[in-house]
């Protein structure tokens, strides 16, 4: 199917590395969220487990698109009077950082108990024998509990990009040249809306199968030297 973009490639080309772009960037915001917040929330300190609690159920308790408003449109004044502070009064935060924010924030939330489960799938009995050999509790942190928590958490992190993926849709409220809104500027001066739906279709799928790739190829790592159990 050869579709008549009008013009336009280039342009959607430009709003898929956008998309790309922001996907990346919002899921190493939220990998690092997610991560703390599981930290948090498994922790013997009832306040950082207060605290854990209230990030995650706060952020999943409003959608996503209200997150990108609210971040994008609250910002104003404390930007601008953070710029006046250090001599840039014109200093704002644009749309690209705005969806990365918001966007991270709402992947951690999620990841947060994908990785609180990750973590709690792990036999006590490890951390203990770190202790009795000498290891240090950081030491025991980095070099046996999270590499087998990034075993056990990255198929649901992988479910959680492929949202993340397609929710990069929702910037595009704001001003950012990602694929919708390129899509929409097209539509809206070609009067063929099926075409170009269609077209940002195909890149959404195309992107999410080459996500699923490269999940694919992560969790083939990750699993080196970890035999699987059959039925």
């Amino acid at each position: 199917m050869i579709f008549d973009l009008h013009g336009f490639g280039p342009a959607l080309l430009a709003g898929t590395w956008m998309t790309i772009k922001l996907a990346l960037a919002s899921l190493v915001v939220g990998l690092i969220l997610g991560l703390l917040g599981a930290l948090a929330k498994t922790s013997p300190y009832r306040a950082l487990r207060w605290l854990g609690d209230a990030y995650s159920t706060l952020v999943r308790g409003v959608p996503e698109l209200l997150w990108v408003l609210l971040i994008y449109y609250g910002s104003v004044g404390t930007v601008q009077a953070f710029g006046e502070m250090i001599g840039q009064p014109e200093l704002e935060l644009s749309p690209f950082a705005a969806g990365v924010l918001a966007l991270g924030l709402c992947f951690g939330s999620y990841a947060t108990e994908v990785f609180r489960g990750a973590l709690l799938s792990i036999p006590r009995g490890q951390r203990e024998a770190g202790l009795a050999l000498g290891l240090s509790r950081k030491r025991i942190l980095w070099q046996l509990v999270l590499p087998q928590m990034w075993r056990v958490a990255l198929p649901g992190l992988g479910n959680l990009y492929m949202i993340l993926m397609k929710d990069t849709a929702l910037v595009s409220v704001i001003g950012l040249n990602e694929v919708m809104r390129q899509t929409q500027i097209a539509v809206t001066a070609s009067k063929q809306p099926f075409t170009f739906f269609m077209v940002a279709a195909i890149i959404y799928l195309s992107l999410t199968v080459l996500s699923m790739l490269a999940l694919q190829w992560f969790e083939r790592r990750a699993n080196r030297g970890f035999s699987r159990s059959r039925a």
